[in-house]
């Protein structure tokens, strides 16, 4: 019985929060976390289950992608899921609390974001729920002006490693060909319209 209470009590335990934090409004409608790998700027809701004295909070993830939470102290959750963040912190707390169940929800999705610069309509950062491909990203900036060079539009990712340029011909991929060229576009992706 316990078993079956802790695996379906979670679901209640995000509404919970959210509901005892006053976060109805729905300018924080829920947002897919299955995949979603959390980024810095994004705001996260993080409650401890059946401990009156730590209500949840919603925290910002600092530029460096970490976050600080009572008895925790700073962690990283810059590129970890929500579930690896949740668990990382049910086990960290384990020091002080028996059998901890740390509920962990993004609210709203501040970091994940890619830009698109050059001769588009509406240049500017647009955010990525959870992801987007160049095109779509392409529609956000309202397309290109009539001096856009639509063949000659590259993709800036940034890594590691370095910075890669990506190619994109729009007339290739607005036929059907090449559509591999359509990528996703990853966190601090940068499309240059020429």
């Amino acid at each position: 019985m316990l078993h079956l209470f802790r695996v379906a009590r979670l679901p209640l335990l995000a509404a919970a929060c959210l509901l005892g934090a006053g976060l109805t409004n729905p300018a924080f409608a829920e947002i897919p976390t299955t995949d979603y790998h959390i980024h810095p700027g994004d705001k996260i809701l993080i409650g401890l289950y059946d401990d009156p004295k730590m209500q949840p909070v919603e925290i910002t993830v600092a530029p460096d992608g970490k976050l600080a939470f009572p008895l925790i102290g700073v962690i990283s959750a810059g590129g970890k899921t929500v579930d690896q963040l949740r668990v990382e912190m049910e086990t960290k707390l384990k020091k002080f609390v028996s059998e901890p169940v740390v509920t962990v929800a993004v609210t709203q999705v501040l970091g994940n974001v890619a830009y698109v610069i050059g001769q588009v309509n509406k240049p500017g950062s647009f955010i990525m729920n959870p992801t987007i491909n160049v095109l779509q990203a392409l529609a956000l900036a309202g397309g290109g002006n009539p001096y856009a060079k639509m063949d000659g539009i590259i993709i800036i990712r940034s890594s590691s490693g370095g910075q890669r340029v990506l190619n994109f011909r729009y007339g290739q991929v607005a036929s059907g060909r090449n559509l591999e060229q359509n990528v996703n576009l990853e966190a601090g992706d940068v499309v240059v319209v020429p």
